[in-house]
């Protein structure tokens, strides 16, 4: 697997730090009083660069050539014979420039060292693998951040498309209704709709806006909604945010909520009321409290049928995981939603 140009410095020189690290431990354990000898720390290295080199012809060839490509036959085949040939080498180079002490030696058999440097060898590949693998987890682990970031990136933006033309589509339709009664008021609706469009033409390409920016587009939609209501219908609405909060929340969240109190709560024949409630904190928690009275759809009735509220379940999902509380409750023929968000 390829390192990215980021990671090769920083990896780089760890590795230098590590090796530096190793090859100069010997020293740690020279006495003040001894002659320090050039030779003889080169020599007690001629181990360290054995497991230099095993190391490395595992962790440069052998893992990304063969390990992660599945042919472990060959890379257990190939690390044998480098063990053996580096353990032989090491001891090779190692007799050739020491001497036995004089006299008999009693301490085990050559065989032992030769198996003890074998099993040593064994474990730097261990390590190599391990090292490697590690480093290869992390490259594909922030890979799949960056996706499932793009991911969510595309699916809010599905979500906004999906949103909007469900939200011209219900406008369109007051406005047709109020064609047929009122032509002047007609025309003062769609001026208002043209506000509320390019709102969202501009809007619509950012993540967050000012929530001042959006209590503006609430106001402009309960205006145009308010048109074609009757005496009967009272409509109260709150949108405040507290001195200094300076707030910034995701587009189009709270409308689907009012549209579909307007779809649910408003009856043409009966007295109905909506009320809003919208608040800022200086803590950046934003409340929205929403109350109408109930008048179900009919089964018939496709105005009804609540893709709104799946989008806004769905955005809240992606954009505010776990740092939203949502509550719906219908009670003695009032429904009442409550939407908390906490933006910081």
């Amino acid at each position: 697997m390829n390192i990215s140009v980021k990671q090769k410095p920083l990896e780089i020189f760890i590795h230098v730090i590590v090796w530096i690290l190793v090859f100069g431990f010997p020293t740690v354990f020279i006495d003040r009083g001894s002659n320090f000898s050039w030779i003889k720390f080169f020599t007690h290295s001629i181990f360290t660069v054995g497991y230099f080199i095993v190391f490395y012809i595992n962790y440069l060839y052998f893992i990304p050539k063969l390990l992660l490509k599945d042919r472990i036959s060959y890379f257990l085949i190939l690390n044998t014979i480098l063990i053996i040939v580096a353990t032989l080498s090491v001891h090779f180079f190692w007799n050739q420039y020491t001497t036995p002490p004089p006299g008999r030696f009693m301490g085990p058999p050559p065989y032992y060292f030769y198996l003890r440097d074998f099993i040593m060898m064994v474990f730097v590949v261990g390590l190599s693998v391990a090292v490697r693998l590690s480093m290869r987890w992390r490259i594909l682990n922030e890979r799949l951040i960056v996706s499932e970031k793009q991911k969510t990136d595309a699916e809010l933006k599905n979500l906004k498309n999906q949103l909007n033309p469900h939200f011209l589509l219900n406008t369109l339709n007051n406005i047709y209704a109020l064609t047929t009664f009122n032509t002047e008021k007609a025309q003062n609706a769609i001026m208002e709709l043209s506000h509320l469009l390019r709102y969202m033409l501009y809007e619509n390409q950012t993540d967050v806006v000012p929530l001042q920016k959006e209590f503006s587009f609430i106001k402009d939609y309960v205006s145009l909604m308010r048109i074609r209501l009757t005496d009967d219908i009272n409509v109260e609405m709150n949108l405040a945010e507290e001195p200094g909060s300076n707030i910034f929340i995701a587009p189009f969240l709270f409308i689907s909520l009012i549209e579909n109190a307007f779809k649910h709560g408003v009856s043409p024949t009966e007295k109905s009321f909506i009320t809003i409630s919208i608040l800022g904190k200086t803590d950046g928690k934003v409340e929205c409290h929403i109350r109408n009275s109930n008048y179900p759809k009919s089964g018939s009735d496709k105005s009804g049928s609540g893709v709104g509220l799946e989008q806004v379940q769905k955005r809240l999902d992606l954009m505010y995981h776990n740092r939203y509380l949502w509550e719906k409750e219908i009670k003695d023929d009032v429904y009442s939603s409550t939407l908390i968000i906490f933006t910081k």
